[in-house]
C-alpha cells in the first residue's frame, strides 16, 4: 500500500515561512500524536482517555478507533488520580510493536514512564510492562514525553522530559525495553538554563551522518494562547552535544526552528516524526484559531537537501 499523504491547502491564511499542514479528514482532534504503519495501515496515538487511537488506511482520512489499552494498569493512580496517560511513542522493532508513555499530573515532577508491548500495534491490543522509569517532586527533571531511538549499532535509547532542567536521555536493554543494566547514565540534551524552562517532548532520528533532536519549546496546552512552536539541532552522536543551525548549543537555550503559530494553525508541537515510503514524516497538534482552538493533528513532509528539517 503506497502511503500518500494529499498536500491541498486547507483554507485560511498561512505566513510564507511555514507551510499548512497535508489536509487530513475524520476525527483529528489530538494532543501528542505518535503514527505508527501496521500489516493494516496507520494507527496514531495520543494523549488521554488510555491513549486513543485512530486508524487510517492511506494517512489521510482518520476515525477514532477506541484506546490502546482496553484495561487501565491500576498502578497508574499512583501518578494521575484520573488514570490519564500522556505523550505515547509508539514503534516496530524486531517484529513486535513497543510503546512508551507518560503518566502525571500537570505542573507535577511525581511522573512516570510506562512500557507497553503488541503484536499488532492495534488498538486493544496493548499489554502493560510496567514502570520503566519515575521521578519525584524533587527530582531536577522530569520522567514524561519518552522516545525511543535505536542507532545504527544496534543501541537503544530513550529521550524523555518536560521543563525543569530539559530534556534527559538513557539507554535501553532491546531484551526487555527497560534500562540497561551496566549502562545507567543519564545524558543531558536540551535546556534553558535562562529565562522559562519550557523545553519538552523530544524526539530524535537519524538522517545522512547527523542524529536530529526536535523538541517543543515554550506554553503548550493554551488554545489561541498557546506560543509552542517545534526546534531542532544536531550532533554526531545520540546523546550529543546537539547544536542548532548557529552553533548555539541546545543545553544553552539554542534550537532551530522548524515550524511555529503562522494564519490558523497556532502553536504546533507534541511533535513525532515517522518515516514512510515518501520520506519522513512531521507529526504533530496545533490548535485551530478557526475552530475556536480545538486542539487538530498536523501532518507535514520534512525536507533535508539543506542538511536540516525543513517542513513542506
Amino acid at each position: 500500500m503506497a502511503a500518500v499523504l494529499a498536500f491541498t491547502l486547507m483554507p485560511g491564511s498561512a505566513s510564507a515561512a511555514y507551510p499548512p499542514p497535508g489536509l487530513l479528514t475524520g476525527d483529528i482532534s489530538v494532543h501528542d500524536p505518535s503514527m505508527v504503519k501496521t500489516d493494516s495501515g496507520y494507527v496514531l496515538y495520543s494523549t488521554h482517555n488510555g491513549l486513543e487511537a485512530r486508524t487510517s488506511t492511506d494517512r489521510t482520512a482518520f476515525r477514532r478507533s477506541g484506546s490502546a489499552f482496553n484495561r487501565l494498569p491500576d498502578w497508574w493512580t499512583t501518578y494521575s488520580s484520573e488514570k490519564d496517560p500522556w505523550a505515547p511513542d509508539v514503534s516496530r522493532h524486531g517484529g513486535r510493536y513497543l510503546m512508551y508513555y507518560s503518566v502525571s499530573s500537570f505542573g507535577s515532577n511525581h511522573s512516570a514512564i510506562g512500557l507497553a508491548t503488541s503484536a499488532t500495534g492495534e488498538p486493544g491490543s496493548w499489554s502493560d510492562q510496567g514502570i520503566l522509569h519515575s521521578t519525584t517532586e524533587s527530582s531536577h527533571y522530569n520522567a514524561i514525553d519518552p522516545n525511543l531511538f535505536v542507532d545504527d549499532d544496534g543501541k537503544w535509547w530513550l529521550s524523555f522530559g518536560s521543563w525543569s532542567s530539559g530534556i534527559k536521555m538513557m539507554r535501553l536493554d532491546p531484551s526487555t525495553g527497560k534500562r540497561h543494566a551496566q549502562d545507567r547514565t543519564l545524558h543531558s540534551l536540551a535546556s534553558r538554563p535562562t529565562g522559562t524552562k519550557a523545553v519538552e517532548g523530544p524526539a530524535v532520528v537519524k538522517h545522512g551522518r547527523y542524529y536530529y533532536l526536535f523538541a517543543s519549546y515554550d506554553r503548550c496546552c493554551a488554545g489561541t494562547s498557546s506560543t509552542y512552536k517545534i526546534k531542532v539541532g544536531r550532533a554526531g552522536s545520540p546523546t550529543g552535544p546537539y547544536t542548532d543551525r548557529n552553533g548555539v548549543p541546545m543545553m544553552r537555550n539554542g534550537g532551530t526552528e522548524v515550524l511555529g503559530t503562522h494564519g490558523r494553525y497556532i502553536g504546533p508541537g507534541g511533535q513525532s516524526v515517522l518515516h514512510d515510503e515518501d520520506g519522513d514524516l512531521l507529526v504533530y497538534h496545533y490548535y485551530d484559531r478557526e475552530r475556536n482552538g480545538a486542539p487538530t493533528l498536523g501532518v507535514n513532509l520534512l525536507d533535508w537537501s539543506s542538511g536540516w528539517p525543513v517542513a513542506y
